[in-house]
């Protein structure tokens, strides 16, 4: 722990990143995904949200990441943000130090005016889902009944999203709106380069990710994967790429077309890990602490948070939980094995 309050872990990691599921229902059906109908029991109230950024900020995060599920379902993400707002304009105020609020979204819910909104309550950056460019890939991808009409009505919507977050004011070329696709071979690894094409036109930065063991349900097996070198190797023989690299934390090696038309970045869970320098805190809607993606169970925080917050109690739960972390599930998943059971994807928040 540093003299500052700020926590590494075993492997020198630093609490950087919190990433705080609002809700575990989402209005797709993503089979890498397979979230649940219903909410878990115990969702956590606005006061209990606010003390677990707090003291996360308190303990070095300066990345706040609202997810879901689908965080945009949420009635009880516009609170937040207007709280965590607030609270990031008082100098004195440990939310001060937060640089970046972010929030995923499948973008199918989101609106001129929502995407308005979010822009006029803080939330610096999105980070939109799509897996698919070709209607029938979309809806299959999704989890859609109604094949090619159901995936021509989503994908005009996420794109009228896509578009409407640009007209609010987020940003692409600042890095502020972003395009993530799981690619899963034999399902959409064909929507490769039409998804990067569609990135290249709308001037968004394309992430594609490597299809994760994440949960029990997707059935996920080693022959699925799309290695990131070959995904890389497709686009690099359309349209040249220059390797730009990983930065320090980052999930994503970027690579910049040589065109000048944008950037293309790899999330290679799978072949390439990352959890050398991973510092990503998981919190659920219900308030169980994750310290890993793949992790089977998480810390349940909902002693120190309910019926009423105890903010020193937390604060010295999170801090004795980062101190002992030892996650490397992806670099040692050869030793682990992927069929241990981890929680599910939607249950975590991606």
């Amino acid at each position: 722990m540093h003299a500052d309050g700020s926590v590494v872990d075993r492997h020198a990691r630093p609490l950087g990143v919190l990433r705080l599921s609002l809700t575990g229902r989402c209005n797709l059906a993503c089979p890498y995904c397979c979230p649940d109908a219903d909410e878990p029991a115990g969702l956590l109230s606005l006061e209990a949200q606010l003390a677990v950024v707090q003291q996360a900020c308190a303990l070095g995060a300066h990345t706040l990441r609202l997810t879901g599920g689908e965080p945009l379902l949420s009635d009880r993400l516009w609170p937040l943000l207007e709280a965590v707002a607030a609270a990031r304009s008082r100098p004195d105020s440990p939310f001060h130090g937060l640089q970046q609020v972010t929030l995923t979204t499948n973008g199918a819910l989101l609106t001129s005016e929502r995407a308005r909104r979010l822009r006029a309550l803080g939330v610096d950056r999105l980070t939109v889902s799509l897996d698919a460019v070709h209607p029938d890939a979309v809806a299959r991808m999704a989890g859609l009944q109604g094949g090619v009409s159901a995936g021509e009505r989503l994908l005009g919507q996420v794109l009228a999203g896509v578009e409407a977050a640009r007209a609010a004011g987020f940003a692409p070329s600042l890095g502020q709106l972003k395009l993530n696709s799981v690619i899963q071979r034999g399902l959409n690894d064909d929507q490769l380069i039409p998804l990067a094409a569609l990135a290249r036109d709308h001037g968004v930065e394309l992430r594609l990710i490597e299809y994760m063991d994440v949960g029990n349900r997707n059935g996920w097996t080693l022959d699925q994967v799309v290695p990131a070198t070959d995904m890389i190797e497709r686009l690099n023989a359309e349209w040249p790429l220059q390797a730009v690299g990983r930065a320090p934390h980052a999930t994503a090696s970027r690579w910049r077309y040589r065109d000048g038309r944008g950037v293309v970045g790899v999330i290679a869970s799978i072949t390439e890990p990352f959890c050398g320098d991973c510092n990503r805190l998981r919190i659920t809607a219900d308030g169980q602490a994750f310290t890993c993606l793949f992790a089977s169970k998480g810390v349940n925080l909902q002693r120190w948070l309910m019926p009423r917050v105890d903010g020193d109690g937390l604060r010295d739960a999170l801090t004795a939980l980062w101190l002992r972390r030892d996650d490397r599930f992806s670099e040692r998943r050869a030793q682990l094995g992927s069929a241990a059971p981890h929680a599910e994807m939607a249950y975590l928040g991606g």
